[in-house]
């Protein structure tokens, strides 16, 4: 038998309803701020996440599924490279360029939603085929693009999604990873912190302190937190623009009454992020709580080749958020508001057309057949949890009125043909 790919899964009914209503959700709250839905190729040149991402980061290093496009090979000396998106961001930014976004001289607040890959070890909320909820603002510094205002705002709406599906006891993590001035000047701070002790720690620290010091805080080796705890802040580095950009953002924040805890050693995994950096945490998800993450990227634009376009993003793994709710899938879905039980030869084409006329009033309507004797026919209408159950026989067609059962009290009333889709949306709640 051949099964799922290793770290990938199928998602069933009645799971799906619970993602179709949280997806529904955040729709909505991208609506009322006014975000709008982009949608961008799975495949892309693997040389946008090399210089967006970054060579060094886990995720380009050992994380991506990459291959040569054999097509191209063949005709052109070395072929093209190409990689099923690790993340969307880069693509989002891809897409502005390309498509020349900017020119409008708007903010282009965009969402989206869809699957991302990586080649990670398999666990509890994390997957080889996973699902991104996110959002990215960008656009040209006359937009006021770099203002933390829509950082600020960009908080707000995640903490009105959050809400609004249900996840009312999350944490706000916020920090200032600094600019390009100042990351060149912690980094080697960094680099001489860890010198004596560099040894003592994994091997994944030992490789990022040479190529890149700042993702050793995205390490969870226990032994390693003492060693890190004692590491340098990056609050220490920041140059006055920087530290007056996340000054600004707090006074916002409480002003708004959006509760926060500021995080030293918080940073994002990934290297085109400035400034900015977040996490909504969540205590049902155990050690690894990260619900979302996110951040700004001053010069992602300009790294693939595009204008100045300051921009500030997130993605929230939807695997993780759906773990998250208390909701069970079986309390979202939708059971049918009826079930229509042909009764008898020749009775499907009678059920059939009664069952779209009750469809064309927004009722939800699961169709037996004749095959079924009446008893089978409640008892399957009661296990896909039905409301109602209408019988089809060769006396209600004639008569035009039909047996309508109440299959939670057992109670039956015939009722005119026409006033069924009334009745049965009158005492469906």
């Amino acid at each position: 038998m051949i099964r799922a790919i290793r770290g990938t899964r199928d998602i069933l009914p009645p799971e799906t309803a619970l993602w179709n209503f949280v997806e529904a959700a955040v729709r909505d709250v991208f609506r009322v701020y006014n975000f709008h839905e982009i949608r961008t190729p799975i495949i892309e040149d693997l040389d946008l996440f090399r210089r967006s991402v970054g060579e060094e980061t886990d995720i380009v290093y050992k994380e991506m599924f990459a291959w040569e496009d054999r097509g191209r090979a063949e005709s052109e000396k070395g072929g093209q490279w190409l990689a099923l998106r690790p993340e969307n961001t880069a693509g989002v930014v891809r897409a502005y360029i390309e498509n020349r976004m900017g020119e409008r001289g708007l903010l282009q607040k965009l969402y989206y939603i869809g699957p991302q890959f990586r080649r990670e070890r398999p666990q509890k909320g994390r997957y080889r085929q996973f699902y991104q909820i996110g959002a990215e603002v960008i656009g040209p510094l006359a937009a006021g693009s770099e203002s933390p205002a829509v950082d600020a705002e960009v908080l707000a709406l995640l903490a009105a999604l959050l809400n609004r599906v249900g996840i009312r006891d999350w944490k706000l993590e916020l920090n200032s990873v600094g600019c390009s001035e100042d990351r060149p000047r912690y980094n080697q701070a960094l680099r001489n912190a860890l010198a004596d002790t560099l040894g003592k720690m994994c091997a994944d620290c030992q490789r990022r302190a040479v190529t890149n010091p700042l993702r050793v805080f995205d390490c969870k080796v226990p032994a390693d937190q003492p060693i890190i705890e004692a590491l340098p802040r990056i609050s220490d580095y920041l140059d006055a623009g920087c530290r007056s950009h996340f000054a600004a953002l707090r006074k916002i924040l409480d002003a708004q009454e959006l509760p926060y805890t500021i995080n030293d050693r918080l940073v994002r995994g990934l290297d085109y992020y400035t400034r900015t950096a977040f996490e909504f945490t969540h205590g049902a998800l155990g050690a690894q709580n990260a619900v979302l993450g996110g951040g700004r990227y001053d010069g992602l634009s300009e790294a693939l080749g595009g204008p100045r376009a300051p921009g500030i993003g997130f993605a929230i793994g939807e695997d993780r958020l759906i773990m998250t709710l208390g909701q069970s899938a079986e309390a979202i879905a939708t059971p049918p508001d009826v079930y229509v039980a042909p009764v008898g030869e020749g009775m499907d084409p009678e059920a059939a057309g009664l069952a779209e006329e009750l469809r064309r009033h927004d009722l939800v309507v699961e169709l037996g057949n004749e095959s079924f004797r009446l008893k089978k026919s409640l008892e399957t209408a009661s296990k896909l949890g039905a409301r109602f159950a209408v019988i089809v026989g060769e006396n209600e067609v004639k008569s035009q009125s039909f047996a309508l059962k109440n299959l939670g009290t057992g109670e039956q009333v015939s009722v005119a043909r026409g006033d069924l889709p009334k009745t049965i949306q009158a005492n469906r709640t």
